[in-house]
């Protein structure tokens, strides 16, 4: 561990709450609906599409399960009354996974009904690695009752996902693609930079060859660039892939990306959890504080 995360991860029990919310702001819309779909329309106004992602996640009652079933229903009624260019994106373990897999479940399934009644798509994130098989279950049930209606998410660091991207593109799915934020051990994950940059590659490249709808998510312009020879090299058309890009991380390649005829597409989150969810973004990948003021230094962040 270098001695700017031991900093980083030292800090964040005594960095005074305005702090965090004055870093946090370039990375969160805001703790309201209203706040998001403001972002997302000025977000649109720039060529680019968006996911919604109502905050929270590991909630431990069903009445905190079924209240951010009910915050995503109104999201989408949101997004349809709106007619805005935007998805959702919903974290298991705040649909109850953690209580209970097929709760979870039955809860996402309800926000993908409500979501197959306005044509909107939903996204299952994925969270850390005891969570991976639960989650890679729930999808495949949901994607069986509901196709087309959801995808999954594929982190490039695990060991597993090469063969995870086989079996998901060789049914057509749909998969973003990142690197991965959760520090896994070794055994199971990939530690070195290049390593999982290399892993990242290959496994786009299983899900661009086989056929699969793949969400490019970085903003390592050195893989955007991997990403771009492959589109060429494949000659994947537009229909099939976007990139996807953080809210309030390096608009200026966001710019270049969408100027070269590329789909993208911004992750907005907010609610009232941004500050479990800024501090634990920082505590588990001190990398992100580290992009964040380098990023501010150098201009490159959301005016």
């Amino acid at each position: 561990m270098s001695m700017f995360d031991a900093a980083v991860r030292a800090a964040l029990p005594i960095t005074p709450k305005p702090m965090v919310r004055f870093f946090a702001r370039r990375y969160v819309a805001g703790a309201t609906l209203a706040d998001a779909i403001a972002t997302v329309r000025r977000l649109a106004h720039e060529g680019c599409r968006a996911t919604f992602d109502v905050l929270g996640e590991s909630v431990s009652e069903r009445a905190h399960a079924a209240a951010a079933v009910a915050a995503y229903h109104e999201v989408l009624d949101a997004i349809a009354a709106n007619a805005l260019p935007a998805n959702v994106s919903l974290k298991p373990t705040q649909m109850g996974l953690n209580i209970d897999p097929a709760f979870c479940r039955d809860n996402i399934a309800a926000v993908l009904e409500r979501a197959q009644r306005h044509g909107i798509f939903v996204r299952i994130d994925m969270e850390d690695s005891p969570t991976t098989d639960a989650t890679l279950g729930v999808y495949r049930e949901l994607i069986a009752r509901f196709p087309g209606g959801t995808g999954v998410v594929l982190q490039a660091r695990l060991r597993r996902t090469i063969a995870d991207a086989a079996a998901i593109a060789a049914a057509g799915g749909n998969v973003r693609l990142c690197k991965g934020i959760y520090l896994e051990p070794r055994a199971i994950a990939y530690l070195e930079r290049d390593v999982i940059r290399q892993a990242y590659v290959h496994a786009l490249h299983i899900l661009l060859e086989q056929g699969a709808y793949v969400a490019i998510a970085t903003h390592d312009e050195w893989l955007v660039c991997e990403a771009l020879g492959l589109i060429r090299r494949l000659a994947v058309p537009t229909e099939r892939y976007e990139f996807q890009m953080l809210l309030g991380v390096d608009p200026e390649l966001r710019r270049i990306i969408t100027g070269g005829g590329h789909p993208l597409r911004v992750y907005v989150p907010f609610g009232s959890e941004w500050y479990p969810y800024s501090v634990r973004r920082c505590r588990e990948n001190p990398a992100i504080a580290r992009a964040g003021l380098e990023s501010f230094f150098k201009g490159r962040m959301e005016p």
